[in-house]
């Protein structure tokens, strides 16, 4: 990845940065052009190609009358047509058949996450709904070239709570039973034969157990166990070639998730990459051998290790092409072609068509070209020391063509929790930056890719160090003269959400306002109405938040709504109808506290969203509020709305 720069080029680094910033002779500085919302937040002109498995089309992403759908062409020809008809939310999930006849794509209704498969006949454009269920989640499992005329998918039809695994006949339409799900796993693996052979299952001690059979007629058999220390910092990958193996992320006896072979025979472990403290991230797994080729972490940035020697000369070569993080979004059957994409902090994500033969890359398209015609902001990492010793990483956004000293911030917060914000084109930074304020994200304990002591040191810290590790972080940015302590918001949805809750409740003199969005503000009845698909995870969720029947009155004592009468500062507070897994009443709850204690504060309720907002017409609406309400309590930029665009 991208070197370190030595220190004897520092001064032409400062000079050049002088110049990007719009630096005029006498010192002063040139605030960039305001970035429009729908630039940021409205769909992209085209995202997400992706070869069919023939190499004799691409497919990708591109709205229809405001509405993401489905566009297919043959390469080299000019015949590229919309082949779905979504009207309302958009496409965002989708793949094409192994025998690249089909298109098929998963969409619910108003984010209730009842995901229906469907599929797209390139040749008659027939569309069908091949999972015509209410109220059942698809989940899928996998796609093989060498069973074309079949898929593999999870449903929770004979049982809300669980998954069963399906073999689905795509000609037909038929489903066959491949897999019954006992109770408690939470997700399978198949093997080279297309055979249900492998099975993520929770376990006794809030952790899981990977069981293995010979058939899918055969008994099933424990092959590795990990306790709730290691649960989410491990877990099974996928089937090596033969059916011998099987590839696994272990952190077991270490600190981080490493990669790792098991003979399932012996049980023998095999180590092929690891770090002491960042997680494996991913993998590059090759469609035939099913050899691992390349392993990623994700520290400040990305970094890759390669395993098989064949790509490192298209490994470099990619490389070559742009200076952002790259990622292999799709390859052809005959692993001939690859799609390749970039993550850079300051601009658009690039596209390119990669020859593997010729080593050289064709430029397909920028997922929102408009960008360039703006001046983006760079996404610095940063950490710091939290109060009680832990080392915390993060990254800041500064407004371009300002100094940075004494800046209005906004504290960004990750859902998840356990998760992690990372470095590239992020919009929400980008649009902070633009409007006049420090973007702060900073990955708390709790959030995941550090290693398991980092992640597991968030257990039972909702509102706990989790959120004084924000607070260190504020505290951090005001110590180095960045931002003004009189001007700090908090910012975040799902977990973010609850987090900027607990701002306002638990620490109101460290922010001016807050803004809330699908975040839980009551722990007991955010655990009590969780999707009951999420059933196998509830020992996780009890051991790393709390028990609702064992840990009440802790859990009561770190919700934001048993101290709403401490919010001080004005809130906003965006919710969507549907959300399964953020309740509306974890809304509706909070804003009747704050219209009984007579606080300042907006409510937006969408109707027809769920755990965020995927229609651009309401993402529009929602960062318009934003933005005007931070305008008005930190003092920044906003663009006016259009008249004929108004509520």
């Amino acid at each position: 990845m991208q070197n370190r720069k030595p220190l004897v080029v520092l001064t032409a680094c400062l000079l050049a940065a002088a110049l990007a910033l719009g630096m005029t002779s006498c010192g002063t500085v040139e605030e960039s052009k305001l970035v429009p919302r729908e630039v940021l937040f409205g769909n992209p002109e085209k995202a997400g190609p992706q070869l069919s498995p023939d190499g004799k089309m691409m497919s990708y992403l591109a709205p229809v009358d405001d509405v993401l759908n489905v566009w297919v062409g043959t390469i080299g020809v000019d015949d590229v047509r919309s082949v779905t008809k979504d009207t309302l939310r958009g496409i965002r999930r989708y793949f094409w058949s192994a025998d690249s006849k089909l298109i098929m794509y998963l969409q619910d209704k108003g984010g209730d996450e009842n995901w229906r498969l469907y599929s797209v006949n390139l040749e008659t454009d027939e569309i069908r709904d091949l999972t015509p269920f209410e109220n059942v989640q698809v989940q899928i499992v996998n796609r093989d070239k060498n069973f074309p005329d079949e898929l593999l998918i999870a449903m929770n039809k004979d049982n809300v709570r669980v998954h069963d695994v399906y073999r689905l006949n795509l000609t037909t339409g038929e489903l066959k039973l491949a897999a019954k799900n006992p109770g408690n796993v939470t997700y399978w693996l198949t093997d080279a034969n297309f055979k249900v052979r492998g099975a993520m299952m929770a376990n006794a001690e809030a952790g899981f157990d990977l069981m293995v059979r010979d058939t899918e007629k055969a008994d099933w058999r424990l092959l590795v166990s990990w306790n709730s220390d290691d649960a989410l910092t491990s877990g099974g990958m996928g089937f090596t070639k033969d059916g011998k193996g099987i590839y696994i992320i272990d952190s077991r006896d270490v600190n981080a998730g490493r990669l790792c072979k098991v003979d399932i025979a012996s049980a023998e472990l095999t180590v092929m990459a690891e770090d002491p403290q960042y997680d494996v991230s991913g993998a590059m797994i090759h469609p035939d051998t099913y050899e691992i080729q390349a392993v990623f972490f994700t520290k400040d940035r990305q970094e890759v290790v390669i395993l098989d020697e064949s790509i490192t000369a298209d490994i470099a070569a990619i490389q070559k092409l742009h200076h952002g993080d790259f990622f292999v979004n799709s390859r052809d059957d005959a692993d001939a072609t690859w799609l390749v994409g970039f993550t850079a902090d300051n601009g658009p994500i690039p596209y390119y068509s990669y020859d593997r033969e010729s080593k050289q890359a064709t430029f397909l398209f920028n997922h929102r070209p408009a960008l360039n015609e703006y001046t983006l902001a760079n996404m610095e990492p940063i950490s710091f020391t939290s109060r009680d010793g832990l080392t915390v990483h993060g990254y800041i956004t500064y407004p371009p063509g300002k100094a940075r000293k004494n800046l209005p911030m906004v504290l960004n917060v990750h859902g998840g929790p356990w998760y992690r914000d990372t470095w590239g084109y992020n919009p929400e930074a980008q649009w902070l930056a633009n409007r006049g304020y420090a973007c702060l994200q900073v990955n708390f304990r709790g959030s995941s890719g550090y290693g398991k002591e980092f992640l597991n040191a968030g257990d039972r810290e909702w509102g706990g160090k989790m959120h004084d590790d924000l607070i260190d972080g504020v505290n951090w940015a005001i110590e180095q003269g960045i931002a003004d302590p009189e001007k700090v918001a908090i910012y975040g949805g799902s977990y973010g959400g609850y987090a900027a809750l607990v701002g306002a409740t638990f620490t109101p003199d460290v922010f001016r306002c807050a803004i809330d969005m699908v975040g839980p503000s009551n722990l007991l009845t955010f655990i009590n109405s969780i999707p009951p698909y999420w059933s196998t995870f509830l020992d996780i969720l009890y051991r790393r938040l709390g028990d609702p029947e064992k840990d009440e009155e802790f859990l009561r004592e770190r919700s934001p709504l048993f101290k709403a009468d401490q919010i001080t500062i004005p809130m906003l507070i965006a919710q969507g109808a549907n959300d399964p897994r953020v309740k509306q009443a974890e809304s509706e709850q909070i804003v009747e506290a704050l219209k009984a204690n007579n606080v300042d504060y907006e409510y937006l309720l969408f109707e027809d969203e769920g755990h965020g907002f995927a229609r651009p017409e309401n993402r529009l609406e929602f960062y318009a509020a934003a933005e005007k309400f931070l305008a008005k309590h930190l003092g920044g930029r906003f663009e006016e709305a259009a008249p004929e665009a108004a509520p």
